[in-house]
């Protein structure tokens, strides 16, 4: 779940569930040889949906990833940054080709200044839900959020699961979301008339359920 706190730019905390982390071992350094990072994923609660099993510990994915999420409002292709977020770009594909994504309402959206976000991912629909497990965050510290950006929702340090946002115009946030990716123009577009709409109000930590309902019907990755 995303929380806002009134401040000049907006705070969000998201809730959601990652996490995955490596480095390279004392030997890989002293030899020099480079070790690839392995991702965890450790289970927590239970799965939003039956049969999800956890992604590979070893990515299985490198640099540019094309993804298409298609809604009720169109599609939003995405390019997924797989050498930057590794881990999280490795939990985002295996979970949209377990269908896990498929025909999920997305409950919530924001749009105010320094706060413009659909959030989704969780097939529940009540931003509490997630996959079954958590990983790690992925993050330099140097983290903005401009219009275009796909982000991982939390609720907390390394509590990455399945949710994520959508920044659909620049959002000022401290730097405490994994950035995974970006939006092309024409999904910031149909985004941006999505927010235009507005929300029911019904979250308290800021937005609401969208009053235009975005549900995703496919999350489709590009071989």
């Amino acid at each position: 779940m995303l929380k806002r706190t009134l401040a000049v730019l907006a705070t969000v905390t998201l809730l959601s569930l990652t996490a995955c982390s490596g480095d390279d071992t004392d030997d890989s350094k002293k030899s020099g040889k480079e070790t690839k990072a392995a991702c965890t994923y450790t289970p927590e609660g239970q799965s939003a949906k039956d049969g999800i099993k956890a992604p590979p510990s070893e990515p299985s994915r490198t640099g540019k990833v094309s993804v298409t999420i298609k809604s009720t409002v169109g599609d939003i292709p995405l390019t997924l940054d797989a050498d930057k977020a590794p881990c999280t770009v490795n939990s985002f594909v295996s979970l949209a080709e377990q269908d896990f994504y498929d025909d999920t309402a997305c409950p919530r959206l924001g749009y105010a200044p320094g706060f413009a976000i659909l959030q989704c991912g969780d097939p529940t629909g009540t931003t509490a839900g997630g996959p079954g497990y958590r990983f790690d965050d992925e993050l330099s510290g140097d983290e903005t959020y401009p219009k275009g950006t796909i982000a991982m929702a939390n609720s907390g340090e390394d509590t990455n699961g399945s949710q994520f946002f959508l920044v659909f115009d620049d959002s000022g946030f401290q730097p405490d979301y994994t950035v995974f990716g970006t939006i092309d123009e024409a999904g910031v577009a149909r985004l941006l008339e999505v927010g235009k709409a507005g929300d029911d109000g019904s979250n308290p930590a800021g937005g609401g359920a969208p009053n235009t309902p975005v549900t995703l019907t496919d999350v489709v990755v590009s071989d």
